[in-house]
């Protein structure tokens, strides 16, 4: 246990580089940073040129945002980021330990989110049908998609019962995205799920740092 909390510790001194763009899943990121309340540097890239250059393609060869690099580890997709995080700062409790029934419960919906409701939420968006579809794509219907996002967050107040975890950080930010562009109808559930995600101080936080951002690139690019 010794060995483990000095590996913790060592971890912990690590530089945390956030690479984002306040217009994309890099806002997820930054809601779980500013819930972790740990420093990190944040290097914010543009659409149009800073993704493509050959050294951030070194980090992400996709040349997308989010990516995160902690030490000489680099994670990229949201999810992986949140749940990463989450288990290198165990004292902050954005998991379920691992002993904890709840922890299946956690990574189902977090994951969930990552690809059923990014799948639907994007066909959607895009015009395309899934009815015809359905064996085919993992996410099944959109209406398929609705019904088991209410079964998740309906042990309330958040996915886990009454432990905020990285799976609320994932899945509050889809609800609220998919509500405000459309891609999810504005069920009540949905929005009384989200008013209690917004109104934590940490996510407050990384908003306010993302409206900061959006302010200063769009400055710059004047």
């Amino acid at each position: 246990m010794q060995k483990d909390m000095q590996k913790n510790a060592q971890e912990g001194t690590k530089e945390i580089v956030f690479y984002t763009n306040p217009e994309s899943r890099g806002c997820i990121v930054r809601r779980m940073l500013e819930e972790l309340g740990v420093p990190y540097t944040t290097k914010v890239l543009s659409y149009n040129g800073d993704m493509k250059t050959s050294e951030y393609l070194k980090i992400n060869p996709l040349g997308k945002v989010p990516a995160l690099k902690h030490g000489d580890l680099v994670v990229t997709e949201a999810a992986a980021i949140c749940a990463y995080l989450a288990d290198r700062f165990p004292e902050k409790h954005l998991a379920p330990s691992l002993d904890s029934p709840e922890r299946g419960t956690y990574y189902r919906w977090l994951f969930f989110a990552a690809g059923p409701v990014e799948m639907a939420t994007s066909a959607k968006a895009c015009g395309w049908d899934l009815n015809e579809n359905q064996q085919m794509v993992g996410s099944g219907t959109h209406k398929d998609v609705l019904e088991a996002l209410e079964l998740a967050i309906s042990n309330g107040p958040y996915i886990c019962g009454e432990q905020f975890t990285a799976a609320d950080v994932y899945v509050g930010s889809h609800i609220s995205w998919g509500m405000q562009f459309k891609t999810l109808e504005e069920r009540p559930s949905f929005k009384a799920y989200v008013e209690r995600i917004d109104a934590r101080p940490g996510i407050k936080r990384a908003d306010d740092l993302d409206n900061q951002a959006k302010i200063a690139l769009q400055t710059s690019s004047e």
